[in-house]
């Protein structure tokens, strides 16, 4: 599955897509909405949404930082900070999300090829998100912080 999954940058014709995006209230509260995506993306030219299409159907979305001065979480100037990464309810557990992980080094080598390392934070309770984070290849190497809603635990990935 996911064969066809295409990782694009947002354009204004998505928000249509975007309105009947569909995110339970247990995931929402560990990730921020694609509209707010977009809506931070228009305040600040380093977040760069980006849209999961499979077909013609919108199943993903998550963000970009680049900015090296805002990524708080480590010291590598190379590394770009992957934000809000979700699935439309109606796509989850058909193995879309690991898809798009699996695709995102090489997107991210070839539009920021400056970028050596991808950065992620995730809510220490969210262990379907762990999980999935853990199989796409990222390391969990111990970094802690105290977020809004309580413990981030930072992941790596690598990029070679």
């Amino acid at each position: 599955m996911g064969t066809g999954l295409e990782i694009r940058p947002f354009r204004e014709k998505d928000l249509a897509a975007l309105n009947d995006y569909c995110l339970p209230l247990e995931q929402a509260i560990y990730t921020s909405l694609p509209l707010k995506v977009i809506e931070d993306f228009r305040r600040d030219t380093y977040n760069l949404p980006k849209m999961i299409w499979l077909n013609d159907d919108l199943v993903g979305c998550f963000a970009l930082y680049t900015n090296k001065a805002g990524n708080q979480y480590t010291r590598n100037e190379n590394a770009i900070l992957l934000k809000s990464f979700s699935l439309d309810s109606r796509h989850q557990k058909k193995g879309l999300a690991f898809v798009a992980l699996k695709k995102l080094p090489e997107l991210i080598k070839r539009e920021h090829p400056d970028k050596n390392e991808i950065i992620l934070t995730v809510h220490h309770t969210n262990v379907p998100a762990i999980n999935l984070y853990v199989k796409a290849g990222f390391v969990d190497k111990g970094n802690r912080f105290t977020g809004e809603a309580g413990e981030e635990w930072v992941f790596h990935y690598v990029l070679e």
